[in-house]
């Protein structure tokens, strides 16, 4: 531990020295400077625009996202909605007989893959200790990670660019990634790998390794699984790291008061603060402390929700209004964001990095869930995107658009000003409740980063090895990222944390529909199982 702070200042250390030099420019803007000049390119890539004429651009990688959920919301016959109260009887426990209570006398499925080098041993009888995880455990973990800031910031910045059209599609592409999201977690339990001393490797660079050389695509399978890897490194230090900091950063100097607060052009002060905390957690003491944050993060997810609640129902005579603006402003905006296909992209855009379905992040979770049928997990994961982006989402966006923070004046605010939106609203109804969303923000970025670091580290092991010197290595980076990501601004954060959790969409995408087939027989298998039950 000594020696991990010891070297984490260290690396620190440059940028201390960097503050103190800059003289026209804050520390803050350079920093955002370098990192906006460095990562530029490869978001341009990621979001280049297709001219399809009549001033409509579509972004390219929305492509794989939405056509890949509806091919797989019609190859599993809606699983999304003709599965969906079966997978709150799963969550209820109500077919947990079916996995069998006696852990010493479990035996390896054959839905469990093993291959000829002998990877995956008896999976269900490694995780038939006390440390397994039940699904209603896997589905309130997943939640934790998910629910949060990607619903307070991010449905303010797609009603703030696209309007409340943006809702509409929020929620229609909740609907369509859940079928995703069952996808790919029930090939990262199919696939998952298990070291001899119980620890549980998953996640699609498994899935794409193992599952297209079955399917006689080895090559194809690594390069996907490589790629993937790289992304969701990528995807750690963006989405899951830097833009949850620099989120809470937003909100800390807000409420600290704004351009006379401390913190204010020291934004490295508040994530060095951030870094040395996150860096004893992932090191020293995740799990006494996940042990907390599993019961702070859901509260603090209750007290938002019944928050947002109370406002819609303080406001209920405009409920009527703000539902027909949702409506007409997803087919007819004017003025904003480009119109329809404008408002479309922001809609799918915005729920893409809230609830991460079809990313593949997900999966890597979900992998070390006890059960002896991988279809049942998936069927859990597809009440994530509804909890997530169908109901919260939602709930939020009434907030915004209730309260009067959709107007047309706020299409040209930056993104770093898009996450008070939120805040505002709130305020404008119950007055002190931007203190307790601003503690909320800080313990969802908290245990946010804690995930990613954990999926990041997925990646950077499946790469480099499961060496005591590549984790260190990996998470000390993670640490210096929290510092850059809390100083930079949020507009080549939000930039780069979108383009690298895209990219992650497209290696696991390609995998998902290949592996569609193996998937549709681990549904068959389970629902066979519950129907001969009943």
């Amino acid at each position: 531990m000594k020696k991990f702070l010891l070297s984490l200042f260290t690396l620190i250390t440059p940028l201390l020295t960097f503050a103190q030099e800059a003289q026209e420019m804050g520390m803050d803007q350079k920093i955002d400077k370098a990192f906006g000049d460095a990562t530029g390119g490869f978001v341009s890539f990621i979001f280049y625009k297709i001219d399809f004429g009549s001033n409509i651009e579509v972004y390219w990688v929305l492509f794989p996202l939405i056509l890949g959920a509806l091919y797989f919301t019609v190859y599993f016959g809606f699983i999304n909605f003709k599965g969906f109260f079966t997978s709150i009887n799963i969550v209820r426990g109500k077919y947990d007989h079916l996995e069998g209570h006696d852990a010493d006398a479990l035996e390896v499925s054959d839905a469990v893959h093993k291959d000829a080098e002998g990877d995956n041993p008896d999976t269900i009888r490694v995780e038939g200790h006390d440390g397994e995880v039940s699904h209603f455990q896997a589905l309130t973990a997943a939640l934790s990670a998910t629910v949060g800031l990607g619903n307070i910031a991010g449905v303010a910045i797609a009603v703030s660019i696209g309007g409340a059209g943006a809702t509409f599609w929020m929620i229609v592409a909740g609907f369509l990634g859940m079928a995703s999201k069952f996808v790919e977690c029930t090939l990262g339990v199919k696939y998952r790998d298990i070291e001899a001393d119980g620890t549980v490797y998953g996640g699609p660079m498994y899935y794409l390794t193992k599952g297209l050389k079955e399917k006689g695509m080895p090559v194809l399978g690594k390069v996907l699984a490589v790629v993937f890897a790289v992304f969701v490194i990528g995807g750690s230090f963006g989405g899951g790291n830097m833009f949850q900091v620099n989120q809470a950063f937003q909100l800390v100097e807000n409420i600290t008061g704004g351009d006379a607060s401390i913190f204010h052009e020291r934004g490295w002060v508040f994530g060095l603060i951030m870094a040395v905390l996150v860096g004893i957690v992932i090191i020293g003491g995740i799990k006494k402390i996940a042990k907390v944050t599993d019961k702070i993060v859901p509260f603090m997810v209750v007290i938002y929700v019944a928050a947002s609640i109370f406002v819609l129902i303080a406001k209920y005579d405009m409920l009527g209004d703000a539902f027909m603006q949702i409506w007409d402003g997803a087919f007819s905006p004017l003025g904003v964001a480009g119109g329809a296909v404008g408002v479309l992209v922001q809609g799918f855009r915005r729920a893409a990095f809230s609830n991460e379905a079809g990313i593949g992040s997900a999966s890597i979770a979900h992998a070390a869930v006890k059960t002896k049928y991988a279809a049942s997990e998936g069927m859990v994961a597809l009440l994530e995107p509804f909890i997530d982006t169908v109901l919260v989402c939602t709930m939020t966006a009434l907030v915004l658009i209730i309260t009067g923070n959709v107007a047309a004046e706020n299409a040209s605010l930056n993104d770093a000003q898009a996450i008070l939106l939120t805040s505002g609203a709130f305020e404008s109804v119950i007055s002190w409740f931007p203190y307790v969303l601003t503690v909320a923000v800080v313990l969802f970025a908290f245990s946010s980063m804690i995930s990613w670091s954990y999926y990041g580290f997925q990646g950077w092991s499946f790469l480099f090895g499961r060496s005591k010197k590549a984790e260190y290595s990996y998470k000390l980076l993670f640490c210096v990222f929290v510092v850059i990501g809390a100083a930079a601004s949020l507009g080549s954060v939000i930039g780069f944390s979108d383009a690298m959790i895209f990219a992650m969409m497209v290696p696991n995408m390609i995998g998902l529909v290949i592996l569609a087939p193996k998937v549709k027989e681990e549904l068959k298998r389970y629902m066979a199982a519950i129907k001969k039950d009943k």
